[in-house]
């Protein structure tokens, strides 16, 4: 596979070519495909007949790699557990018996069990997500509250309350980083790192903050305005989730009863931790993150038929087109996933990351190193679309720079996974801003806008951050 030994300022086009396209033109799969098609022409001399032909090949090798091929898969699956849960009536009963207790009887108590749900459920950021979202869209669909604004408050309390979290995938993943770098007691290091994580914070925090006051500000405002006049999305927007597998009524001989989703929920949560201990011989920070999800969803799935069936609610074969109807309905955010790990193939081959941080690097004062540290890697998790890529890239440069220094690790294992979160919040590209416009059942370009100038706040508060914890060092 052709690769760039001496990477250069043409490295960025194609994630940048991806992203500026995405936003102009609302097409995020052809945006995507280009940016694939301009990153092997690159690497072909240019030749774009070439480029094409390297392309398709390019998309067909993210199969070859295990753990992107059970990401893809886990969307597939992840299907088919939202299908089989609404089904099965277990959202309806867990609205019903919400609203029963009078917890949730306003547009901001939706919102609130949506921020709630979020921070509680820490497990794993697409679960997170998807947990939220299929919770609390009947009932902001019901009290008038805009899909985008679901769509903000569930992606702002996922990666980043996955981040604070040291015993999770991302946890796991990080550490097994710090390790390979030669930290020593890599997990006090995190640790430290988690009260300087300041976007991390700041986007939770800010989101509450939204939730309790209803802080609307540009294209949100608007939203909130034609959400309350009764039209759920804009004219011309596409859903990221096929509509009639949130409108399928369940099955009238099941009568609906919360467990139905509690239940698989539960059992996916814990099969997590359960899934990182196996596939790390009984140490969780060295267990494999996406066979452990893949497991935790398959887990859920097989809990909700097992409960269905014990009681004879329904029959197998019911369940299996449920299922395969809820798949079916999320290929194309398994298109979308499929793309961006194309696109992230294509951008390492190119050497983006090391690129962007080659030219960035240099002998600096803490006070401009850290926030410099922080906002190049937002620049790596917004032109990739990954904040586990950009960890993988900016931990061994930030790391080692700061051992040379003599200088305290944690604030820059803090800057770097700040940055990595923030730049993956703002990008089109991300598979957990994707996979919360599904969740909320809203168009995907819509809730990029209208969660960017919340991203940019907590951005710009991060930044400032960084520059004051670097005068201290």
């Amino acid at each position: 596979m052709a690769s760039m030994s001496d990477p250069t300022w043409i490295s960025v086009l194609p994630p940048v070519a991806a992203i500026v396209l995405a936003i102009w033109s609302r097409q995020v799969y052809l945006s995507l495909a280009g940016g694939v098609w301009l990153g092997w022409t690159i690497l072909n001399d240019w030749n774009p007949l070439v480029g094409l032909a390297v392309s398709i090949d390019g998309i067909v090798d993210v199969f070859t790699d295990p753990g992107e091929t059970k990401v893809l898969l886990f969307t597939l699956v992840i299907g088919a557990l939202i299908a089989t849960v609404e089904a099965s009536g277990g959202v309806k009963g867990f609205v019903r018996w919400l609203e029963s207790r009078s917890w949730v009887t306003t547009g901001r108590g939706a919102q609130m069990l949506a921020w709630a749900t979020g921070v509680v459920i820490f497990i794993e950021s697409n679960i997170t997500v998807l947990v939220a979202g299929s919770v609390a869209r009947p009932l902001v669909d019901r009290y008038r509250v805009s899909r985008e604004k679901l769509a903000y408050i569930i992606d702002s309390t996922s990666a980043p309350v996955c981040i604070l979290i040291p015993l999770n995938a991302w946890g796991a993943y990080n550490l097994g980083i710090l390790g390979g770098l030669g930290v020593e007691n890599a997990l006090a290091v995190f640790i430290q790192s988690i009260a300087l994580n300041f976007y991390a914070i700041a986007a939770v925090l800010l989101t509450l903050f939204v939730v309790l006051f209803d802080f609307n500000i540009g294209p949100m405002k608007k939203a909130e305005a034609r959400t309350r006049e009764g039209q759920l999305l804009w004219p011309g927007a596409t859903p990221m989730m096929d509509e009639s597998i949130l409108e399928a009524e369940n099955d009238p001989d099941i009568e609906p009863h919360p467990m139905d989703m509690v239940i698989p929920i539960v059992v996916m949560v814990l099969s997590m931790p359960a899934g990182l201990l196996i596939t790390g011989g009984g140490n969780l920070v060295e267990g494999d993150g996406s066979t452990s999800v893949l497991w935790a969803v398959l887990a859920g799935l097989a809990a909700a038929w097992i409960m269905l069936l014990g009681r004879r609610a329904t029959t197998v074969d019911r369940l299996m087109k449920v299922a395969l109807k809820g798949a079916g309905g999320l290929v194309p955010l398994a298109l979308i996933l499929l793309l961006s790990l194309a696109l992230k193939d294509v951008a390492n081959a190119l050497g983006t990351g090391p690129y962007v941080a080659q030219v960035t690097s240099g002998v600096l004062p803490p006070v401009i190193f850290l926030p410099l540290v922080f906002l190049v890697s937002a620049g790596i998790a917004f032109s990739t679309g990954t904040s586990w890529g950009t960890f993988g890239i900016m931990l061994p440069i930030a790391v080692p720079a700061a051992m040379t220094l003599g200088l305290p690790l944690a604030p820059f294992v803090a800057a770097s996974l700040s940055g990595g979160i923030f730049g993956d919040h703002c990008s089109p590209i991300s598979d957990t801003t994707i996979i919360s416009s599904m969740a909320a059942a809203t168009d995907h370009i819509d809730h990029v806008r209208t969660q960017l100038p919340y991203a940019l706040t907590g951005g710009a508060v991060a930044t400032a951050a960084f520059a004051l914890l670097g005068l201290t060092l």
